[in-house]
C-alpha cells in the first residue's frame, strides 16, 4: 500500500487540515476488508440556556439525513431530561438505528438525576460500551463524586468502581476503541485523576483510535503517550461567564434566556462527523465554521484561569483534522 514521505506528510497538514498519528497496531484490530465507520456527533447544546437549541439540533439532524452515518452521538450538556425536553430527545433517539448519549454534569441540574439521564435518553447505563461496525465506543461517566482534589462546584471524577471496570474492558475488548466522555480525560478542565486514567488508557494503546469529549467548548487537540485527545467544540456558544455578561441578541431573548448574557454564542450550529476509515488507515474529522454573534471573547478581553485562548483554542469553529496510521508514513 502507497506510503507517504516526511514532506507529503508534512504538506498534508497545510492541505487537509491538522494531520495527527495514530498508532499502526490498531489498524491489525479491523477485520480484513473492514468498511469505514461514520459518526455524526453533536455535544454541548444546551436546550436549557441558549434559545434555538431545537433549531440547531434539526439542523444537525439534517446533515445526518444527507450523510447517512452508522450512528450518532451526543456527548453531554444535551437537555434536562424532563417532559418539556421529551420530543426534542425522541427527534434524536429517532433520527438513527444507533444512537449514543453520555451525561454532561449539566444534565443533572435544577434537581434532575443521572436515573432520569438514563430513562430519557434510552441509555444502557450511565457509562456503558457500544459496538458498531467493528469499532467499540467505550462511554465513560465523568461526573463521580469522591474526588479528594475536589475544591467545590461540579465533580469531574472518575471513580475507582467505573475505573477498574474501563481496565476490565481495555483488557477484555480486542476490536479497535474510541474512548467517548463529556469532562475531557486530558486538557483544560480535564477530570480531577486524569494523569491516571491516561496511564490506564495508554496501557491500551495499540487498540485504541481515539478519545475525545465535550464540556469545554473548545477546539483543540493533544497527542498524550500515544493517545489523541480530541476536545469537540459547543453547537452552541463558549461560556465566559458573568463578569463578561453582556447582550448578543435582542432584549426580548435575553429576558426570556437571560443565561444567554454569559456566553458567545455561535451563529451557526457546531457539529462533525467522525469518519474512519480502514483500508485507508485513516481517522477524519470534519470542519464547521460559523462566527461569533455579538462581542467574541477576544473583543471583551476574556481571560481564562486555564490557559485556554481566544482566537487560538476558544473559536466558533471545529477545525478540520486528520489522523493518519504511522504505519503509512515513512519517517
Amino acid at each position: 500500500m502507497k506510503t507517504l514521505s516526511r514532506r507529503a506528510f508534512i504538506n498534508g497538514m497545510f492541505a487537509t487540515g491538522v494531520v495527527l498519528q495514530i498508532p499502526g497496531t490498531v489498524l491489525a484490530k479491523f477485520p480484513p476488508k473492514a468498511t469505514a465507520v461514520k459518526a455524526g456527533i453533536i455535544t454541548d447544546l444546551h436546550q436549557d440556556v441558549i434559545h434555538n437549541g431545537s433549531e440547531r439540533l434539526n439542523i444537525f439532524l439534517d446533515h445526518c439525513k444527507k450523510i447517512n452515518p452508522d450512528l450518532i452521538m451526543q456527548m453531554g450538556d444535551f437537555a434536562y431530561p424532563n417532559e418539556k425536553n421529551k420530543e426534542l430527545i425522541n427527534r434524536f433517539n429517532d433520527a438513527n438505528k444507533e444512537t449514543l448519549h453520555v451525561i454532561g454534569n449539566h444534565d443533572t441540574d435544577s434537581g434532575h438525576t443521572k436515573a432520569q439521564c438514563i430513562s430519557y435518553f434510552k441509555m444502557p447505563a450511565r457509562y456503558y460500551t457500544k459496538a458498531v461496525n467493528g469499532v467499540c465506543f467505550i462511554v465513560l461517566d465523568g461526573n463521580d463524586k469522591g474526588s479528594p482534589k475536589h475544591k467545590g462546584g461540579y465533580p469531574a471524577y472518575v471513580n475507582d468502581e467505573q475505573k477498574l471496570w474501563l481496565q476490565q474492558q481495555l483488557k477484555e475488548i480486542n476490536k479497535p476503541i474510541v474512548i467517548v466522555s463529556h469532562q475531557p480525560l486530558a486538557g483544560a478542565l480535564a477530570v480531577d485523576n486524569a494523569a491516571e486514567i491516561q496511564e490506564i488508557l495508554s496501557s491500551a494503546a495499540d487498540k485504541i483510535l481515539l478519545a475525545i469529549n465535550g464540556h469545554t467548548h473548545i477546539d483543540c487537540q493533544l497527542l498524550i503517550n500515544n493517545i489523541n485527545y480530541v476536545h469537540i467544540n459547543s453547537a452552541s456558544y463558549f461560556w465566559v461567564g458573568g463578569k463578561y455578561r453582556h447582550n448578543s441578541y435582542s432584549e426580548e431573548i435575553h429576558q426570556n434566556h437571560p443565561w444567554i448574557s454569559s456566553t458567545c454564542p455561535y451563529q451557526d450550529a457546531l457539529f462533525t462527523t467522525l469518519t474512519i476509515t480502514p483500508s485507508a488507515g485513516i481517522i477524519h474529522i470534519e470542519g464547521k465554521k460559523s462566527n461569533w454573534v455579538g462581542p467574541s471573547p477576544k473583543a471583551l478581553n476574556y481571560q481564562d484561569e486555564t490557559g485556554i485562548l481566544p482566537a487560538k483554542e476558544i473559536v466558533p469553529f471545529i477545525r478540520k483534522r486528520k489522523i493518519i496510521s504511522t504505519a503509512k508514513i515513512k519517517m
